[in-house]
């Protein structure tokens, strides 16, 4: 998301005639400088904030879902606290394609509506997060709807660092496969992996490339859907890789744009195969992944409660004996997405110049 954001921001300053030199709220300030080559402060030292808010134009408050408070109470406090400290000091605010909700604490609602009303300028990443400022009490007048920031991201690089990827050489098209944890017993992994099993008797032969997004996690995850197919013998073992889990996400862009298709539970596994135009099939543990499969007119082919093997191996199986099909029937519409997931970056832009 930061990179995204980055990228876009440069782009869009760069049409203008004009440079932009962030500084990031980081939880890990030095990894950040290193990795983004911007300045970074620690996010949680409100005095170094202040200082960072004061030296600045503006706040940019996003992307991703920011204001919500199913994982506990601190994280709606802390987002409109900065977005407050930013107003004190003196800074507009702007609200980068976020995701709201979910909020199940009816006192954060108003607080939400008020740090939005106040803000410069507002985005929401999908219609749904929309309708609920509205029903805060935001007009819908001061409220953008646009994709995801990472819609919008370059790949960038030349090839060199990406040796022994999904390209290899190998003859048989490859598979992205991006899975994480979610049902404690598992049973979403077996899901997707008697799905991938399915594909295999179907006598579809193909390369299941493993697309970690979150180090650990992800890779035991992928290492368990692995296992299960080795031992059914559904694929042999140089047709299972698992690609390394890359800190740069412009790598791991290119990894999945090297895929004949791309089966995925992560939403930005999702995003990066729209991005590079890749065919996908989601698999939906959160409302999130649907509603950004509808823009694209497609619908996820189970979830974590309930996959059909049978019919996602079918449309698998559809895809991959015609990809260019699919690519044909949406690639209008992933431009249209990659141009609108730009729009934010420009608002910023145009309004931080007046």
């Amino acid at each position: 998301m930061l990179k995204s954001i980055l990228a876009a921001l440069e782009e869009a300053a760069d049409a203008a005639g004009a440079k932009v030199e962030p500084i990031v709220l980081s939880g890990d300030p030095e990894w950040t400088a290193r990795q983004y080559g911007v300045e970074a402060v620690p996010r949680m030292k409100l005095a170094e904030v202040r200082r960072a808010l004061k030296a600045s134009d503006g706040l940019i408050s996003g992307g991703g879902s920011l204001l919500q408070d199913a994982t506990g109470l601190g994280s709606i406090p802390y987002y409109l606290g900065i977005m407050e400290l930013a107003r004190w000091c003196g800074k507009p605010t702007f609200v980068y394609a976020q995701g709201i909700g979910p909020v199940n604490r009816a006192m954060f609602k108003p607080l939400i509506a008020r740090a939005f009303k106040r803000a410069r300028y507002v985005s929401v990443r999908d219609e749904e997060s929309a309708a609920l400022l509205r029903g805060y009490g935001v007009s819908a007048s001061r409220v953008e709807v646009v994709p995801d920031p990472v819609m919008g991201l370059p790949p960038g690089g030349n090839g060199a660092d990406d040796e022994g990827g999904a390209d290899g050489g190998d003859t048989l098209p490859v598979v992205g496969v991006s899975v994480r944890f979610w049902r404690s017993d598992r049973a979403d992994l077996d899901r997707a992996a008697a799905a991938l099993e399915a594909l295999a008797a179907r006598g579809v032969r193909a390369r299941l490339r493993f697309l970690p997004f979150h180090r650990g996690a992800d890779e035991d995850a992928s290492r368990y859907v692995m296992e299960r197919l080795a031992r059914a013998g559904a694929f042999s073992e140089r047709e299972l890789e698992l690609a390394p889990a890359h800190d740069d996400p412009q790598r791991m862009l290119r990894e999945v744009g090297r895929c004949a298709l791309l089966i995925g539970m992560r939403l930005h596994s999702l995003i990066y195969a729209a991005n590079r135009e890749v065919p996908l099939l989601g698999i939906s543990y959160d409302p999130k992944i649907d509603q950004f499969l509808q823009r694209l007119g497609e619908q996820a082919i189970g979830s974590t409660e309930a996959l059909d093997a049978e019919a996602a191996a079918a449309r698998a199986a559809e895809i991959l004996r015609d990809p260019g099909q699919w690519l044909g029937e949406k690639q209008d519409t992933i431009r249209r997405l990659k141009e609108e997931a730009a729009k934010p970056s420009q608002q910023i832009m145009s309004f931080i110049r007046i």
